[in-house]
Protein backbone atom coordinates (compact mmCIF):
# COMPACT_ATOMS: atom_id res chain seq x y z
CA UNK A 1 0.00 0.00 0.00
CA UNK A 2 1.34 3.46 -1.02
CA UNK A 3 1.42 6.77 1.20
CA UNK A 4 -0.97 7.82 -0.65
CA UNK A 5 -3.94 5.76 0.74
CA UNK A 6 -3.79 7.46 4.16
CA UNK A 7 -4.50 10.70 3.51
CA UNK A 8 -8.35 12.08 2.31
CA UNK A 9 -9.33 10.78 -1.32
CA UNK A 10 -9.39 14.54 -2.98
CA UNK A 11 -5.61 15.32 -1.57
CA UNK A 12 -4.85 11.32 -2.49
CA UNK A 13 -6.07 12.20 -6.32
CA UNK A 14 -4.63 15.28 -6.82
CA UNK A 15 -0.58 14.06 -5.35
CA UNK A 16 -1.03 10.72 -7.68
CA UNK A 17 -1.51 13.13 -10.40
CA UNK A 18 1.26 15.60 -9.43
CA UNK A 19 3.25 12.23 -8.95
CA UNK A 20 2.15 11.37 -12.30
CA UNK A 21 3.10 14.69 -13.66
CA UNK A 22 6.38 14.47 -12.46
CA UNK A 23 6.96 10.88 -13.36
CA UNK A 24 5.98 11.79 -17.33
CA UNK A 25 8.79 14.12 -17.32
CA UNK A 26 11.19 12.33 -16.10
CA UNK A 27 10.49 9.69 -18.85
CA UNK A 28 10.55 12.60 -21.20
CA UNK A 29 14.10 13.79 -19.75
CA UNK A 30 15.47 10.62 -20.73
CA UNK A 31 14.49 10.59 -23.95
CA UNK A 32 17.01 11.79 -27.06
CA UNK A 33 16.09 15.48 -27.01
CA UNK A 34 14.64 16.92 -30.90
CA UNK A 35 15.08 20.79 -31.29
CA UNK A 36 12.29 22.44 -32.15
CA UNK A 37 12.00 22.37 -36.33
CA UNK A 38 14.85 20.05 -36.77
CA UNK A 39 14.79 17.94 -39.92
CA UNK A 40 15.89 14.31 -39.33
CA UNK A 41 13.70 12.55 -42.02
CA UNK A 42 16.01 12.79 -45.09
CA UNK A 43 14.92 11.87 -48.64
CA UNK A 44 17.43 9.21 -50.47
CA UNK A 45 16.59 10.27 -53.88
CA UNK A 46 16.87 13.68 -53.97
CA UNK A 47 18.32 14.80 -50.53
CA UNK A 48 14.64 16.93 -49.53
CA UNK A 49 14.44 16.82 -45.41
CA UNK A 50 11.64 16.90 -43.82
CA UNK A 51 10.27 18.04 -40.00
CA UNK A 52 7.41 15.23 -39.59
CA UNK A 53 7.47 11.78 -40.95
CA UNK A 54 4.12 12.32 -42.52
CA UNK A 55 5.22 14.76 -44.79
CA UNK A 56 8.25 12.68 -45.42
CA UNK A 57 5.87 10.44 -46.05
CA UNK A 58 3.85 12.09 -48.40
CA UNK A 59 6.58 13.40 -50.04
CA UNK A 60 7.83 10.32 -50.97
CA UNK A 61 4.90 9.24 -53.19
CA UNK A 62 6.12 11.83 -55.58
CA UNK A 63 9.29 9.75 -56.81
CA UNK A 64 7.02 6.37 -56.59
CA UNK A 65 4.76 7.34 -59.30
CA UNK A 66 1.60 6.05 -57.71
CA UNK A 67 -0.87 9.06 -58.73
CA UNK A 68 -4.36 7.42 -57.11
CA UNK A 69 -6.42 10.61 -56.86
CA UNK A 70 -7.93 11.70 -60.25
CA UNK A 71 -9.48 14.87 -61.31
CA UNK A 72 -12.58 13.97 -63.41
CA UNK A 73 -12.36 17.42 -65.42
CA UNK A 74 -8.84 17.57 -66.78
CA UNK A 75 -7.79 14.23 -65.97
CA UNK A 76 -4.80 15.52 -63.46
CA UNK A 77 -3.72 13.30 -60.98
CA UNK A 78 -2.44 13.57 -57.93
CA UNK A 79 -0.83 11.84 -54.77
CA UNK A 80 -2.74 12.55 -51.84
CA UNK A 81 -6.79 13.65 -51.57
CA UNK A 82 -5.73 17.39 -50.25
CA UNK A 83 -4.15 18.10 -53.27
CA UNK A 84 -7.16 16.93 -55.79
CA UNK A 85 -9.31 18.75 -53.31
CA UNK A 86 -7.39 21.96 -53.71
CA UNK A 87 -7.04 21.89 -57.75
CA UNK A 88 -10.76 21.21 -57.73
CA UNK A 89 -11.63 24.23 -56.68
CA UNK A 90 -9.71 25.75 -59.77
CA UNK A 91 -11.97 24.50 -62.02
CA UNK A 92 -14.97 26.11 -60.36
CA UNK A 93 -13.76 29.59 -61.27
CA UNK A 94 -14.24 31.02 -57.80
CA UNK A 95 -11.45 33.20 -56.77
CA UNK A 96 -12.78 34.92 -53.38
CA UNK A 97 -9.09 35.82 -52.43
CA UNK A 98 -7.64 39.52 -54.23
CA UNK A 99 -4.90 41.48 -54.14
CA UNK A 100 -5.92 45.24 -53.30
CA UNK A 101 -2.67 46.59 -54.97
CA UNK A 102 -2.83 45.22 -58.40
CA UNK A 103 -6.21 42.55 -58.64
CA UNK A 104 -4.92 39.56 -59.03
CA UNK A 105 -7.16 37.31 -57.39
CA UNK A 106 -6.64 33.64 -55.84
CA UNK A 107 -8.47 30.61 -55.01
CA UNK A 108 -6.71 29.83 -51.95
CA UNK A 109 -5.55 32.25 -49.15
CA UNK A 110 -2.64 31.07 -48.84
CA UNK A 111 -1.48 31.85 -52.74
CA UNK A 112 -2.72 35.54 -52.17
CA UNK A 113 -0.49 35.67 -48.90
CA UNK A 114 2.33 34.64 -50.99
CA UNK A 115 1.90 37.05 -53.80
CA UNK A 116 1.83 40.31 -51.36
CA UNK A 117 5.74 39.25 -50.27
CA UNK A 118 6.49 40.24 -53.85
CA UNK A 119 4.35 43.92 -53.57
CA UNK A 120 6.37 44.30 -50.15
CA UNK A 121 9.85 43.83 -51.19
CA UNK A 122 10.56 41.64 -48.64
CA UNK A 123 13.08 38.93 -49.25
CA UNK A 124 14.02 36.64 -46.05
CA UNK A 125 15.05 33.83 -47.38
CA UNK A 126 18.88 33.92 -49.60
CA UNK A 127 21.03 31.12 -50.61
CA UNK A 128 24.28 30.68 -49.20
CA UNK A 129 25.50 29.64 -52.24
CA UNK A 130 25.26 32.59 -54.73
CA UNK A 131 23.14 35.27 -52.55
CA UNK A 132 19.85 35.04 -54.43
CA UNK A 133 17.17 36.32 -52.19
CA UNK A 134 13.04 34.78 -52.05
CA UNK A 135 10.24 35.70 -50.33
CA UNK A 136 9.45 32.32 -49.30
CA UNK A 137 11.10 29.22 -47.84
CA UNK A 138 9.60 26.68 -51.08
CA UNK A 139 11.34 29.12 -53.56
CA UNK A 140 14.52 29.44 -51.89
CA UNK A 141 14.58 25.10 -51.50
CA UNK A 142 13.61 24.69 -55.60
CA UNK A 143 16.70 27.36 -56.27
CA UNK A 144 19.13 25.60 -53.98
CA UNK A 145 18.30 22.04 -56.08
CA UNK A 146 19.95 24.08 -59.29
CA UNK A 147 23.35 24.72 -58.10
CA UNK A 148 23.77 20.72 -57.18
CA UNK A 149 22.30 19.95 -60.38
CA UNK A 150 19.96 17.30 -59.61
CA UNK A 151 17.40 16.58 -61.77
CA UNK A 152 15.57 13.61 -60.12
CA UNK A 153 12.08 14.04 -61.90
CA UNK A 154 12.19 12.20 -65.07
CA UNK A 155 9.38 12.15 -68.27
CA UNK A 156 8.91 8.27 -69.45
CA UNK A 157 7.76 9.42 -72.23
CA UNK A 158 10.41 11.81 -73.74
CA UNK A 159 13.31 11.43 -71.32
CA UNK A 160 13.69 15.11 -70.25
CA UNK A 161 14.65 15.39 -66.68
CA UNK A 162 13.45 17.79 -63.86
CA UNK A 163 14.48 19.09 -59.75
CA UNK A 164 10.86 19.48 -59.21
CA UNK A 165 7.84 17.21 -59.46
CA UNK A 166 5.85 20.47 -60.44
CA UNK A 167 8.08 21.27 -63.62
CA UNK A 168 7.75 17.57 -64.54
CA UNK A 169 3.71 17.53 -64.35
CA UNK A 170 3.39 20.84 -66.19
CA UNK A 171 5.81 19.20 -68.65
CA UNK A 172 3.61 16.05 -69.19
CA UNK A 173 0.62 18.05 -70.34
CA UNK A 174 2.47 18.87 -73.26
CA UNK A 175 2.24 15.41 -74.13
CA UNK A 176 -1.39 14.69 -73.50
CA UNK A 177 -2.78 17.72 -75.69
CA UNK A 178 -5.23 18.22 -72.84
CA UNK A 179 -5.66 22.28 -72.40
CA UNK A 180 -8.53 22.25 -69.63
CA UNK A 181 -8.05 25.79 -68.59
CA UNK A 182 -9.70 28.34 -70.83
CA UNK A 183 -9.94 31.72 -71.60
CA UNK A 184 -12.94 33.18 -71.10
CA UNK A 185 -11.92 36.64 -73.18
CA UNK A 186 -10.33 35.60 -75.95
CA UNK A 187 -10.87 31.67 -76.44
CA UNK A 188 -7.29 31.18 -75.79
CA UNK A 189 -6.12 27.84 -74.09
CA UNK A 190 -3.79 26.55 -71.44
CA UNK A 191 -3.06 23.05 -70.18
CA UNK A 192 -2.29 24.84 -66.43
CA UNK A 193 -4.31 27.28 -64.44
CA UNK A 194 -0.86 28.84 -63.87
CA UNK A 195 -0.32 30.03 -67.47
CA UNK A 196 -3.95 31.06 -67.74
CA UNK A 197 -3.86 33.49 -64.85
CA UNK A 198 -0.93 34.88 -66.17
CA UNK A 199 -2.92 35.62 -69.94
CA UNK A 200 -5.87 36.87 -67.94
CA UNK A 201 -3.68 39.63 -66.44
CA UNK A 202 -3.00 41.45 -70.07
CA UNK A 203 -6.92 41.62 -70.49
CA UNK A 204 -6.87 43.23 -67.21
CA UNK A 205 -4.62 45.84 -68.05
CA UNK A 206 -2.79 45.89 -64.57
CA UNK A 207 0.47 46.45 -65.08
CA UNK A 208 1.99 46.94 -61.49
CA UNK A 209 5.76 46.18 -62.01
CA UNK A 210 7.61 49.18 -63.71
CA UNK A 211 11.35 49.40 -65.05
CA UNK A 212 12.93 52.16 -63.33
CA UNK A 213 15.61 52.94 -65.81
CA UNK A 214 12.74 53.05 -69.17
CA UNK A 215 9.75 53.52 -67.08
CA UNK A 216 8.06 50.26 -69.38
CA UNK A 217 5.49 48.22 -67.34
CA UNK A 218 4.86 44.90 -66.96
CA UNK A 219 2.17 42.41 -65.47
CA UNK A 220 4.13 40.13 -63.83
CA UNK A 221 7.06 40.46 -61.90
CA UNK A 222 9.28 37.75 -63.74
CA UNK A 223 8.88 39.71 -66.86
CA UNK A 224 10.26 42.94 -65.14
CA UNK A 225 13.17 41.06 -63.76
CA UNK A 226 13.80 39.36 -67.70
CA UNK A 227 13.33 43.22 -68.77
CA UNK A 228 16.00 44.43 -66.52
CA UNK A 229 18.66 42.15 -68.20
CA UNK A 230 18.27 44.28 -71.71
CA UNK A 231 19.46 47.63 -69.73
CA UNK A 232 22.02 45.57 -67.82
CA UNK A 233 24.17 44.82 -71.25
CA UNK A 234 25.03 41.23 -69.74
CA UNK A 235 24.49 38.44 -71.94
CA UNK A 236 26.00 35.69 -69.98
CA UNK A 237 24.67 32.65 -72.70
CA UNK A 238 26.76 32.17 -75.97
CA UNK A 239 25.91 30.00 -78.72
CA UNK A 240 28.93 27.73 -79.76
CA UNK A 241 27.78 27.33 -83.18
CA UNK A 242 27.03 31.06 -84.56
CA UNK A 243 28.23 33.19 -81.58
CA UNK A 244 25.11 34.81 -81.03
CA UNK A 245 25.19 35.85 -77.46
CA UNK A 246 21.40 35.79 -74.86
CA UNK A 247 20.70 37.83 -71.92
CA UNK A 248 19.17 34.20 -70.70
CA UNK A 249 19.56 30.38 -70.55
CA UNK A 250 16.29 29.98 -72.09
CA UNK A 251 16.78 31.90 -75.21
CA UNK A 252 19.64 30.08 -75.89
CA UNK A 253 18.01 27.01 -75.61
CA UNK A 254 15.46 28.17 -78.16
CA UNK A 255 17.78 29.55 -80.09
CA UNK A 256 20.02 26.31 -80.49
CA UNK A 257 16.98 24.62 -82.17
CA UNK A 258 17.38 26.33 -85.46
CA UNK A 259 20.79 24.94 -86.11
CA UNK A 260 19.65 21.65 -85.38
CA UNK A 261 16.93 21.96 -87.97
CA UNK A 262 14.67 20.12 -85.94
CA UNK A 263 10.95 20.91 -86.48
CA UNK A 264 9.16 18.70 -84.47
CA UNK A 265 5.77 20.87 -83.84
CA UNK A 266 3.59 21.07 -86.63
CA UNK A 267 0.14 22.85 -87.58
CA UNK A 268 -2.92 20.36 -88.69
CA UNK A 269 -4.36 23.11 -90.40
CA UNK A 270 -1.89 24.10 -92.73
CA UNK A 271 0.85 21.65 -92.14
CA UNK A 272 3.76 24.48 -91.26
CA UNK A 273 6.21 22.82 -88.83
CA UNK A 274 8.10 25.08 -86.24
CA UNK A 275 11.35 24.34 -84.04
CA UNK A 276 9.08 25.31 -80.81
CA UNK A 277 5.73 24.44 -79.42
CA UNK A 278 5.41 28.17 -78.44
CA UNK A 279 5.55 29.22 -81.90
CA UNK A 280 3.10 27.16 -83.12
CA UNK A 281 0.29 28.35 -80.53
CA UNK A 282 1.68 31.76 -82.02
CA UNK A 283 0.94 30.89 -85.59
CA UNK A 284 -2.04 28.71 -84.77
CA UNK A 285 -3.81 32.00 -83.54
CA UNK A 286 -3.95 33.62 -87.07
CA UNK A 287 -6.65 30.57 -88.24
CA UNK A 288 -8.64 31.36 -85.28
CA UNK A 289 -9.21 34.94 -86.73
CA UNK A 290 -10.00 35.74 -83.08
CA UNK A 291 -8.42 39.20 -82.91
CA UNK A 292 -9.12 40.01 -78.91
CA UNK A 293 -6.91 43.14 -78.76
CA UNK A 294 -8.10 46.48 -80.41
CA UNK A 295 -6.45 50.11 -80.34
CA UNK A 296 -8.11 52.68 -78.47
CA UNK A 297 -6.57 55.01 -81.20
CA UNK A 298 -7.67 53.83 -84.83
CA UNK A 299 -9.71 50.57 -83.78
CA UNK A 300 -7.09 48.68 -85.90
CA UNK A 301 -7.49 44.96 -84.20
CA UNK A 302 -4.22 42.23 -83.13
CA UNK A 303 -4.65 38.63 -82.14
CA UNK A 304 -1.78 39.56 -79.94
CA UNK A 305 -1.22 42.21 -77.22
CA UNK A 306 2.34 42.46 -77.81
CA UNK A 307 1.22 43.28 -81.51
CA UNK A 308 -0.89 46.29 -80.63
CA UNK A 309 1.95 47.69 -78.23
CA UNK A 310 4.57 47.68 -80.61
CA UNK A 311 1.12 49.44 -83.09
CA UNK A 312 0.55 51.72 -80.01
CA UNK A 313 4.25 52.83 -80.72
CA UNK A 314 3.39 54.36 -84.19
CA UNK A 315 0.40 56.62 -82.63
CA UNK A 316 2.76 58.28 -80.15
CA UNK A 317 5.40 59.05 -82.49
CA UNK A 318 8.27 58.66 -79.42
CA UNK A 319 11.64 57.08 -80.69
CA UNK A 320 13.05 56.09 -77.30
CA UNK A 321 15.64 53.99 -78.32
CA UNK A 322 18.82 55.68 -80.50
CA UNK A 323 21.97 54.17 -81.98
CA UNK A 324 25.15 55.07 -79.33
CA UNK A 325 26.94 54.74 -82.70
CA UNK A 326 25.42 56.88 -85.16
CA UNK A 327 22.51 58.70 -83.08
CA UNK A 328 19.38 56.92 -85.48
CA UNK A 329 16.29 56.48 -83.50
CA UNK A 330 13.63 53.67 -83.18
CA UNK A 331 10.30 53.14 -81.87
CA UNK A 332 11.43 49.76 -80.49
CA UNK A 333 14.29 48.37 -78.56
CA UNK A 334 14.44 45.11 -80.70
CA UNK A 335 14.90 47.20 -84.27
CA UNK A 336 17.65 49.43 -82.30
CA UNK A 337 19.50 46.39 -81.27
CA UNK A 338 19.18 44.78 -84.79
CA UNK A 339 20.74 48.14 -86.06
CA UNK A 340 23.38 48.16 -84.29
CA UNK A 341 24.60 44.90 -85.30
CA UNK A 342 25.38 46.59 -88.47
CA UNK A 343 28.12 48.62 -86.67
CA UNK A 344 29.39 45.78 -84.27
CA UNK A 345 29.34 42.71 -86.38
CA UNK A 346 27.96 40.88 -83.16
CA UNK A 347 25.45 38.40 -83.03
CA UNK A 348 25.18 38.62 -87.28
CA UNK A 349 24.31 35.59 -89.35
CA UNK A 350 26.87 34.88 -92.37
CA UNK A 351 25.76 33.04 -95.64
CA UNK A 352 28.33 29.79 -95.71
CA UNK A 353 27.58 30.02 -99.72
CA UNK A 354 29.00 33.87 -100.34
CA UNK A 355 30.04 35.13 -97.12
CA UNK A 356 27.34 38.15 -96.97
CA UNK A 357 25.80 38.83 -93.10
CA UNK A 358 22.98 39.60 -92.23
CA UNK A 359 21.54 40.89 -89.08
CA UNK A 360 18.51 38.91 -89.09
CA UNK A 361 18.21 35.20 -89.39
CA UNK A 362 15.05 35.40 -91.36
CA UNK A 363 16.80 37.51 -93.97
CA UNK A 364 19.77 35.17 -94.10
CA UNK A 365 17.02 32.61 -95.07
CA UNK A 366 15.69 34.51 -97.36
CA UNK A 367 19.27 35.50 -98.92
CA UNK A 368 20.10 31.82 -99.49
CA UNK A 369 17.17 31.46 -101.86
CA UNK A 370 19.19 33.54 -104.24
CA UNK A 371 21.72 30.46 -104.37
CA UNK A 372 19.00 28.25 -104.99
CA UNK A 373 16.51 27.70 -107.86
CA UNK A 374 13.36 27.12 -105.03
CA UNK A 375 10.52 29.38 -105.38
CA UNK A 376 8.09 28.83 -102.30
CA UNK A 377 6.22 31.58 -102.55
CA UNK A 378 3.53 31.19 -105.36
CA UNK A 379 0.37 33.14 -106.66
CA UNK A 380 -2.90 31.97 -105.90
CA UNK A 381 -4.16 33.54 -108.95
CA UNK A 382 -1.69 32.73 -111.55
CA UNK A 383 0.35 30.16 -110.44
CA UNK A 384 3.66 32.30 -110.64
CA UNK A 385 6.37 31.77 -108.08
CA UNK A 386 8.87 33.85 -106.23
CA UNK A 387 11.74 34.19 -103.99
CA UNK A 388 11.02 36.23 -101.17
CA UNK A 389 7.67 37.50 -100.10
CA UNK A 390 7.70 41.34 -101.01
CA UNK A 391 8.13 40.33 -104.69
CA UNK A 392 4.92 38.02 -104.24
CA UNK A 393 3.19 41.32 -102.79
CA UNK A 394 4.01 43.54 -105.57
CA UNK A 395 2.94 40.92 -108.15
CA UNK A 396 -0.45 40.77 -107.06
CA UNK A 397 -0.80 44.28 -107.08
CA UNK A 398 -1.01 43.28 -110.90
CA UNK A 399 -4.20 41.26 -110.43
CA UNK A 400 -5.65 44.13 -108.06
CA UNK A 401 -5.05 46.43 -110.99
CA UNK A 402 -6.77 44.56 -113.59
CA UNK A 403 -9.85 44.15 -111.73
CA UNK A 404 -10.17 48.20 -111.44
Amino acid sequence: MTAFHSLPLFVSQSLQDQHGARSQRSQEADKPHRIKGEKKYSCDECGKNFTHLGNFKAHQLVHSGDKPYRCDLCGKNFTQQGHLKSHQVIHSGVKPYSCELCGKSYTHPGRLKTHKLIHSEEKAYSCELCGKAFTCSGNLQRHQVAHFGIKAYNCDQCGKTFACSGRLQRHQFTHSGIKAYNCDQCGKTFSCSSHLQRHQVTHSGFKAYSCDLCGKSFNDPGNLKKHQLIHSGVKSYMCELCGKSFTQAGNLKRHQVIHSGVKPYSCELCGKAFSCSSTLRHHQVTHSGIKAYSCDQCGKAFAFSSTLRHHQVTHSGIKAYSCGICGKTFRTLGYRNIHVRIHTRHDVYSCDLCGKLFTTYPHLQRHKLTHTEERPYKCDLCEKAFKEPRFLRFHRQIHTRKRL
